[in-house]
């Protein structure tokens, strides 16, 4: 996939620009940063507004939540969230109307067949729930590259109608597991090292995340990306890469959430190397995988307030802060100006 680079000369315009405003320089720190890639996403200085931030939370059910081991929560908490997000009474449809962001909910796998939900909710739908992947595979042949697909059309959908910028959610009881599984396969790395507690499991809470992650990579796939996401990943998580490879592909900034959509990152940079020069980090998980994850993405967190909801919580509450870089740029005064 034809990955289009940022624009090099628009960044050093902005950090030109920056360094002669009515500050000392660098003064402003991460805003300064975040200011010139949004120059480079733009190609232009100051760039374009925010003003239409779009969220899609993705939503699915996975095989190794049934036991009920890797999770505090039961499995059935999945459909039901799918009707929280529809009823605006999440968390991050409360953080996004602060926002001004706008919020939807895709079921690509949730186990339930939802006929009470719009049909716009399922329109992607691949499967009820995925596979336990620490004895099966998560996806059929081929279940992958169809949910991948229904990201990238999900991000076509809202580039446009007119999104500046988008936010992937996620949504599913064992999410977590899947994340960490994803991380550990695509960077080579053990089980112990990236399971975390997820939504608040205990000490043998993790402990069991930990062995059923340690079978699912010793039975796993993973020669190619698609095929970590067929043995290891979900549909949700599938849909999710597509979405950030298609808003990299259109030249569209996308603020990453927390450990799932980060894990998705990771294998959308393997399916195509350099979209994560159109990421920014929202929040720092609580999660260890994530933090392996920006690592590999070269990603910094904007902001760090001990969040592990999911959803798009987290990033929602960093788009304040990519207006204000943006606003600072705009805005402010030149020392050349003052005589």
């Amino acid at each position: 996939m034809q990955i289009p680079p940022l624009d090099d000369r628009a960044r050093d315009e902005a950090l030109q620009q920056l360094d002669g405003l009515v500050k000392p320089v660098g003064a402003l720190g991460r805003l300064e940063h975040l200011a010139a890639w949004l120059c480079a996403a733009h190609g232009e200085v100051p760039p374009r507004r925010l003003d239409d931030v779009r969220v899609v939370v993705f939503a699915g059910d996975h095989g190794v939540s049934v036991s009920g081991a890797v999770s505090a929560y039961p499995r059935h908490l999945t459909a039901a969230m799918v009707r929280v997000f529809l009823a605006g009474e999440s968390g991050v449809n409360v953080l996004a109307r602060e926002v001004g962001a706008r919020v939807r909910v895709l079921d690509l796998a949730v186990d339930d067949p939802l006929d009470d939900v719009p049909d716009d909710v399922r329109r992607h739908k691949v499967r009820r729930g995925s596979g336990s992947i620490d004895v099966a595979d998560a996806l059929e042949p081929g279940q992958a590259r169809q949910a991948f697909d229904g990201g990238a059309a999900a991000a076509d959908a809202d580039i446009d109608d007119g999104a500046d910028l988008l936010v992937p959610g996620d949504m599913g009881i064992g999410n977590t597991t899947i994340a960490s599984a994803l991380v550990a396969a695509v960077l080579g790395l053990p089980a112990e090292d990236v399971v975390g507690t997820g939504t608040g499991v205990d000490g043998d809470g993790r402990a069991r995340k930990v062995a059923v992650l340690e079978r699912a990579l010793a039975r796993a796939a993973t020669d190619d990306p698609f095929a970590v996401l067929t043995s290891l990943g979900s549909a949700c998580a599938a849909a999710t890469a597509g979405f950030l490879v298609r808003a990299a592909e259109r030249k569209v900034p996308v603020v990453l959430d927390g450990v799932f959509p980060c894990a998705a990152a990771v294998v959308a940079r393997e399916i195509a190397p350099g979209a994560e020069r159109w990421w920014v980090a929202g929040h720092r998980s609580t999660e260890p995988a994530q933090a392996f994850a920006l690592k590999a993405l070269g990603l910094e967190p904007i902001l760090d307030l001990g969040l592990r909801l999911g959803e798009g919580s987290g990033a929602v509450q960093a788009v304040p802060v990519l207006r204000n870089a943006r606003a600072v740029l705009a805005g402010m005064g030149r020392l050349a100006d003052l005589g």
